[in-house]
């Protein structure tokens, strides 16, 4: 059974081809303006596995997972805090990357920053300038969005209904120098006590979407394979992104769109404007990084699901028993004990859409398997364990 993504753009699962048996992966990364939570554990560890699994077929996998490291969120928070907005960064990120590790989560082989791509940034919006996608006025630059006839078919959202999701998540509809509500800032003017860079349109910085189309094709090239994310960030990011790339480069921008499911927490969805978040830090004071990853992975990725100590119960004891059988159990090659069904069972659940909770199920199915055994099993199935350990992230095979 082939490999097949449900792409968010076509809405469809597609069987997974590379040309050259390369794959360019870019997932967006935090914006360091606060600690990790769980809907972060969730989408990083998700594709650590995504990108596991690849490397398992035999793909040479470029994994780039960027760090928006000046932002609104950033200045406003440093403001609130009477900060250096660097420091705050830097603190954020540093725990955030101590968090990744504690999961045990691979580390990407590309860490992008904002900052840190200013003159790819505005190339792209140089050249969108000049090909009539985006116009300047007063020191900053926007995106037409009318000069994209398939804006929005990514989100599948009417213009009616962008607007106000949009203002949600930091579109100004007010802003006086904009054509329409709905074009979005690539270059803006410096505003006092801001950071600025040098540009043709004068001092400022980038807006939110382009900087992951110049840090995602600086590293990956015009066309790459996936674009990951969070489920919110499909409109107003990856439709914007999508936008910008493609009208820059006339080319296709990405293959497959990947996008992680809601995690929610007292009815809401978990975000730090709401207030309710479940954050790793203290999950981390009460369990191992194995069960907290169990408990991640139980949930397939495209899912909304809901933060639950009942589930992490149920991950506790699933963790207890991959761990008593892999350190208990003894080899005894002569008996009899087919793992055929659960290795078909393991990888065609990953091949179906990276059906990570029911590869969960057969890899528990074996554990139960060897226990009801009496702890013995043959090399096999100790040799596939140890595969499926591996792909998913958990620590004890090592």
């Amino acid at each position: 059974m082939a490999l097949k993504i449900f792409n968010s753009l076509t809405e469809k699962k597609e069987t997974f081809e590379s040309k050259d048996g390369r794959v360019g992966i870019y997932v967006c990364g935090i914006t360091p303006y606060d600690v990790t939570h769980l809907g972060h554990a969730f989408t990083y560890t998700v594709f650590d596995v995504v990108v596991r699994y690849l490397r398992y077929l035999g793909y040479h996998v470029t994994y780039v997972q960027n760090l928006t490291d000046v932002d609104d969120d950033i200045l406003r928070k440093a403001k609130e805090e009477k900060r250096d907005w660097k420091d705050l960064a830097e603190e954020n990120i540093e725990e955030f990357l101590d968090d990744m590790r504690w999961l045990q989560n691979s580390q990407p082989d590309v860490w992008p920053r904002s900052t840190g791509h200013i003159r790819e940034t505005i190339e792209i919006v140089r050249t969108l300038e000049q090909k009539g996608n985006a116009y300047a006025r007063n020191g900053s630059v926007y995106f037409d969005i009318d000069t994209d006839g398939n804006y929005g078919r990514l989100s599948k959202l009417s213009r009616q209904d962008m607007l106000p999701i949009a203002n949600e998540r930091g579109n100004d509809p007010h802003d006086p120098n904009k054509k329409n509500p709905l074009d979005f800032v690539l270059w803006q003017a410096k505003k006092t006590g801001e950071p600025a860079w040098s540009s043709p349109w004068g001092e400022g910085r980038p807006g939110w979407h382009i900087e992951c189309s110049a840090m995602s094709m600086k590293h990956l090239g015009k066309t790459f394979d996936i674009h990951g994310g969070g489920r919110d960030l499909i409109f107003p990011h990856h439709e914007s992104s999508l936008a910008q790339a493609e009208c820059a480069t006339g080319q296709r921008f990405v293959r497959w769109w990947m996008h992680t499911g809601m995690v929610h927490h007292d009815g809401e969805k978990m975000s730090k404007s709401l207030g309710n978040l479940v954050l790793l830090r203290d999950l981390r004071e009460k369990y191992n990084p194995d069960i907290v990853r169990i408990y991640i992975l139980s949930h397939h990725y495209r899912s909304l699901w809901h933060f639950s100590t009942r589930d992490i119960a149920q991950a506790v004891k699933r963790g207890k028993l991959f761990s008593t059988v892999w350190v208990n159990s003894s080899i005894a090659e002569g008996e009899s004990f087919d793992v055929g069904h659960d290795k078909k069972g393991f990888f065609d659940a990953l091949n179906d859409d990276m059906n990570i909770p029911s590869a969960l199920d057969c890899v528990e199915g074996l554990a139960i398997r060897v226990q009801k055994n009496s702890g013995r099993w043959t090399t096999e199935a100790r040799e596939f364990m140890k595969t499926a350990f591996s792909i998913l992230g958990l620590g004890y095979d090592g």
